[in-house]
């Protein structure tokens, strides 16, 4: 199945029904007065978030949503029936944006959340409701209300713990497919991952999620390679795991290659917090992961770990320190409550 995350839809409310123009007349009753009834209300265009998905991929055959219009009023004072609503159900994690792509409508970050895209119309009055002392036999009635119609985007931000950061080949894939059941594209040369791959991590019986995403190289928020669009999927992590390849001659470089696509991106991105790994250690000697280690540390300014995913050095070590680092994350962002006075 083809990954999509972001999609251009076009959405139409229904239109209310018009009021009804009628007079009762039957035999025998000779005062029998206006009994119009009223229109129907059009149908509301509705996003929601189901479980189940996790691509925007059948908006790619389906871009236009367009609700029933309301019946119209008819004598006896019969109603007209509403228009049926119409439901876009999208992955959770998706945002919907207005048509400038800036202009944040809905952010579907809860299972079963729903919104509202595009209210129907209101049905017209029929001329029962204009029947007064001055006016018994009113003449008139309302139309019904237009649709709204809306053209929206639609942008999936992938849900996960763990977001993965790095250059094409540093061993993100190779690490997520090592740690989890995910089996992400693995392959000796570079952007072998061409979309987001999530997998399931566990560790001390405590379970959570990682998002692979395409590496990025220098000049990435310029578009170069397969630019930054893929950084919105790790966004909503709340820790990022930056690996660097450590038979690269360049370990320094490649560090701050990476932080300063992170910078140019914008957000809060660049400030999350982030765990910085040297990678592939099983192909250098002792002298050569110190030589890599200290130089990392200096660009980084803080602590640096190592591992090799192929032969399971170090892995343990560091999923536990992500392991602690989500749980961090989640104690600071937990709401503060206060507490009640107390009451007899």
């Amino acid at each position: 199945m083809k990954f999509l995350d972001l999609t251009k839809v076009y959405i139409r409310s229904g239109s209310g029904g018009s009021g009804c123009i009628s007079f009762r007349r039957e035999k025998y009753i000779e005062y029998g007065g206006p009994d119009g009834g009223d229109g129907g209300t059009g149908g509301t265009v509705w996003a929601e978030a189901v479980d189940g998905l996790n691509t925007l991929i059948d908006f790619r055959y389906q871009q236009h949503f367009f609700a029933k219009n309301g019946q119209g009023g008819m004598g006896k004072q019969r109603t007209g029936k509403d228009g049926d609503d119409i439901v876009l159900r999208v992955p959770v994690g998706t945002e919907v944006l207005d048509e400038d792509q800036e202009t944040v409508i809905a952010d579907m970050t809860t299972l079963g959340q729903r919104v509202q895209l595009a209210k129907g119309g209101n049905g017209g009055w029929g001329n029962l409701h204009f029947k007064s002392a001055t006016n018994q036999a009113p003449r008139r009635s309302n139309p019904g209300q237009d649709g709204v119609e809306r053209t929206l985007w639609l942008r999936l931000k992938l849900i996960a713990d763990v977001g993965l950061l790095g250059l094409p080949n540093a061993g993100k894939s190779t690490f997520l497919a090592t740690t989890s059941n995910a089996r992400p594209k693995v392959a000796d040369y570079p952007f072998t991952t061409l979309h987001p791959n999530l997998g399931v991590v566990g560790v001390d019986n405590v379970e959570f999620v990682v998002a692979d995403i395409p590496g990025l190289i220098a000049g990435a928020s310029e578009g170069r390679g397969l630019g930054d669009l893929f950084l919105g999927h790790v966004e909503r992590c709340a820790v990022l795991l930056h690996l660097i390849d450590g038979t690269s001659d360049t370990v320094a470089e490649d560090y701050q290659t990476i932080i300063t696509e992170l910078e140019a991106y914008g957000g809060d991105l660049a400030e999350k917090p982030r765990i910085t790994v040297l990678n592939k250690i099983d192909a250098l000697d002792e002298e050569e992961r110190a030589t890599a280690l200290d130089e990392l540390e200096k660009a980084s300014g803080g602590p640096v770990m190592s591992m090799s995913s192929v032969a399971r050095e170090g892995v343990t070590e560091v999923l536990r320190n992500m392991r602690t680092q989500i749980d961090d994350d989640r104690i600071r962002q937990r709401p503060v409550t206060e507490e009640e006075p107390w009451r007899p």
